[in-house]
């Protein structure tokens, strides 16, 4: 078994505990060393070249295949590149076209903001009487009805932790004839997923969460193999193309995933991925979940005891609880920047949610107690009633 955690490959500041990593991982070690090699011995020294000479061009599929292993995928199944809201509007596009006959995107109220945007805009263009249904998430499976041409999911809810079920909301999407997206930016890396298993058509993540690969790290989009070459991409880049370099004035989609990108790949934030994931040499998903686990419900128990001005927000029950624990308080923001500024570093979440990220690869239960404390000495002692942490910054 790996000895957990392996805070000795990243640079963590001397004094901070870092319970935000499923909002922006930390930097790992190796990281900074290769993106600076990409860009003065690669960039620098080679320059176009360096497309073929330091096999620029393959390192999207490359960092797909990586990302692959993690969520249960098939390699030459996930192409990077892009954004995240990119990906879920070619995804939501593309599945669309697979069911012409119906009108319905079916989805969560509880979904991240941006991949309802996405969808509004998609049928703000489209049109053709498309509609966005939204419920409840507890009422999601019995919403799953024949007239919904694709269920769109993030399988962790990203202000409170709930996890739906992936294997039975894709079977049921996939009774009810509807194509299944899930979107995994507090899922991969974080917890098992199985995308072969579940049989979901298309699957969306972002890298720059659990899998440490900076900010505006790229995104990356799953296509079932067997549906592969139904799909139609929406946005068809120049590199998405079957021969990029036949400059033809016409779209000819590649055969492969490619066919699922769109501009040209940044191979600065690709190499600092690429890089980013050898941290996870010789660490499995299960033993990272059931670290996990452990210490959310240590801090889950410590908060409790130490806090009762706070309300758990997050499931109770483990099993449907991603990696993060949310706690509910009327004064959260506040108490943030007041915990932010003793070294304890969350985020909140509108309109009243302390939000923790639990990342065993840099986190232990001496992090837990400590983090416990200074909460509860954050509450007891009342200082966020500091007017410097009422003011609100652009971030939260």
């Amino acid at each position: 078994m790996t000895q957990l955690p392996k805070k000795h490959l990243f640079d963590i500041p001397e004094g901070m505990i870092y319970l935000d990593g499923n909002s922006l991982g930390p930097l790992p070690k190796g990281a900074a060393e290769r993106a600076t090699k990409t860009l003065t011995q690669e960039w620098g020294t080679q320059l176009i070249k360096a497309w073929n000479t330091a096999d620029w061009m393959a390192l999207p599929q490359k960092v797909g295949d990586r990302i692959a292993s993690f969520i249960g995928a098939a390699p030459g199944s996930v192409a990077t590149g892009d954004t995240l809201s990119i990906k879920v509007y070619q995804a939501l596009a593309a599945a669309l076209k697979m069911r012409p006959d119906r009108r319905v995107i079916l989805s969560d109220t509880g979904n991240f903001p941006s991949d309802l945007y996405m969808a509004q805009g998609l049928i703000s263009t489209i049109g053709k009487d498309y509609e966005l249904r939204t419920v409840a998430p507890e009422d999601v499976a019995e919403a799953i009805t024949e007239d919904v041409a694709v269920v769109m999911l993030t399988e962790v809810d990203y202000r409170t932790g709930r996890r739906h079920d992936m294997t039975e909301l894709t079977a049921r999407a996939h009774q009810a004839g509807a194509v299944m997206i899930w979107d995994l930016a507090h899922s991969a890396g974080a917890l098992p997923v199985d995308l072969t298993g579940c049989n979901a058509e298309f699957a969306v993540g972002c890298t720059y969460k659990y899998f440490n690969g900076g900010p505006g790290a790229p995104a990356f989009i799953y296509a079932r193999p067997d549906i592969l070459l139904e799909v139609e991409p929406a946005l068809s880049g120049w590199l998405g193309h079957d021969a990029p370099f036949a400059m033809e004035p016409g779209y000819r989609p590649a055969m492969t995933t490619e066919r699922l990108r769109v501009g040209t790949p940044p191979i600065v934030q690709l190499s600092i991925l690429d890089a980013a994931l050898d941290v996870w040499d010789g660490v499995s998903m299960e033993e990272i979940r059931g670290a996990s686990v452990a210490l959310c419900e240590s801090f889950i128990t410590e908060v409790e005891a130490r806090c009762p001005q706070l309300t758990l927000a997050s499931p109770r029950d483990a099993a449907v609880r991603g990696s993060q624990v949310s706690f509910a308080f009327e004064e959260g923001y506040p108490v943030m920047q007041a915990l932010i500024e003793r070294g304890v570093i969350g985020d909140f979440r509108a309109p009243n949610i302390l939000r923790f990220g639990f990342t065993p690869l840099y986190i232990d239960q001496d992090d837990v107690i400590a983090a416990a404390k200074v909460l509860e000495d954050v509450m007891t002692s009342e200082s966020w009633k500091d007017p410097n942490y009422q003011v609100r910054s652009r971030v939260t």
